[in-house]
């Protein structure tokens, strides 16, 4: 047994650091969402200024906009040309999958800087795709309504899941470049 955990020592450390940062931050978002539930900004703070800079790109864009908390949906609703109504909840604050490309590049970690700045730069573009895809998709229900379940379903999802994916193999690239 000894001898499998040697052999295998880089993949169990990946396994390890994968999952327990994954699990760290995941129980620290658990816990801000937990507080921020009977805070000043509903449903949570993230996920409020994400509706509001959502609601700030469609009005730049030309579309007329509103804001209104959804209690039922535990999410704020987005209406736009008052016609048509999205519910922007704690889901689409992209908190989530920043956690899961956290996770990834700090299993995978060597210098700390180089991580760091990584680490920034990666989440800011995340959030910042995350932002434009839900405007996007804001439009496209709007323009389409008849494509909802594909559009929120199937296409939206994986904009934002390719952009994490193309980021972790960006990642990968610059470690190999580093070993002799």
């Amino acid at each position: 047994m000894k001898e499998l955990f040697k052999k295998y020592r880089t993949v169990v450390q990946f396994i390890i650091l994968f999952l327990g940062t994954y699990l760290l931050l995941g129980v620290v978002y658990s816990l801000y969402l937990k507080a921020s539930a009977s805070g000043y900004f509903f449903p949570d703070y993230l996920s409020n200024l994400v509706a509001n800079q959502s609601r700030a790109v469609l009005e730049f864009l030309g579309y007329t906009s509103t804001l209104k908390p959804n209690i039922l949906e535990q999410g704020i609703s987005l209406t736009i040309n008052n016609a048509y109504s999205v519910s922007i909840v704690e889901g689409c604050n992209s908190a989530s999958v920043i956690i899961l490309f956290v996770a990834f590049i700090i299993a995978f970690a060597e210098n700390f800087k180089k991580t760091l700045l990584f680490l920034l730069a990666g989440a800011v573009l995340i959030y910042s795709v995350n932002l434009l895809r839900i405007v996007i998709l804001i439009i496209a229900l709007y323009k389409f309504p008849q494509y909802e379940n594909v559009l929120h379903s199937v296409v939206f999802p994986g904009i934002i899941y390719s952009v994490v994916f193309v980021l972790w193999m960006i990642w990968v690239k610059m470690l190999k470049s580093n070993t002799p």
